[in-house]
C-alpha cells in the first residue's frame, strides 16, 4: 500500500480559505465531494476495464474540478491527466491502455485525500488529538 503525507495531498491554505468562504455549507459540500469522488473513481475504473476512452472524460473532469476546489492538487492533477489524455485518445480513436498506471493511482490518492480532509474537519478527531497532547500550562501544580 502506498502511503501519502497529509501535507502533500492538500494545500491547507486553499482548503481553509474554501472552508471559511463556504461557512455553514462546508460540511455538506465536502460530503458531496466525497460522494461524487467515489462515483468518479468507480466510473474511471469501469471505463478502464471496458477500455473505453470516452467514458473516462466526464468522471475525471468532475473529480479534477472538485478536488481543486478543496486544495487537493495532487488528486486534481492525476484526474486532469486522465481527462486530457482520454480526450486525446478519443480524437485519435485509441483505447486507454496507456492510462493504466494513472488509473491505478487514482483510488489510493483519492482515499488518502479524503482521509486527510476528514481528519481536518472532524471535531472528534480534533478533540482526541488535543487530549493526547500533554498539558504543559501549569508546571508548578502536582508532582514533577
Amino acid at each position: 500500500m502506498v502511503s501519502f503525507e497529509k501535507d502533500d495531498l492538500v494545500d491547507w491554505t486553499e482548503f481553509e480559505a474554501v472552508r471559511e468562504e463556504l461557512g455553514a455549507d462546508f460540511a455538506r459540500i465536502l460530503r458531496y465531494f466525497h460522494e461524487d469522488g467515489v462515483k468518479s473513481v468507480e466510473a474511471v475504473e469501469q471505463a478502464m476495464r471496458q477500455r473505453i476512452s470516452a467514458a473516462l472524460v466526464m468522471p475525471a473532469h468532475t473529480l479534477k474540478g472538485e478536488a481543486l476546489q478543496f486544495g487537493a492538487r495532487p488528486l486534481s492533477e492525476i484526474a486532469e491527466k486522465i481527462e486530457m489524455t482520454a480526450r486525446h485518445l478519443v480524437e485519435i480513436q485509441q483505447t486507454p491502455e496507456e492510462l493504466v498506471p494513472d488509473a491505478a493511482r487514482l483510488r489510493p490518492i483519492f482515499e488518502a485525500t479524503m482521509a486527510s480532509l476528514e481528519e481536518a474537519t472532524n471535531p472528534l478527531v480534533q478533540r482526541h488529538r488535543e487530549a493526547e497532547e500533554p498539558a504543559v500550562a501549569n508546571q508548578k501544580f502536582g508532582r514533577l
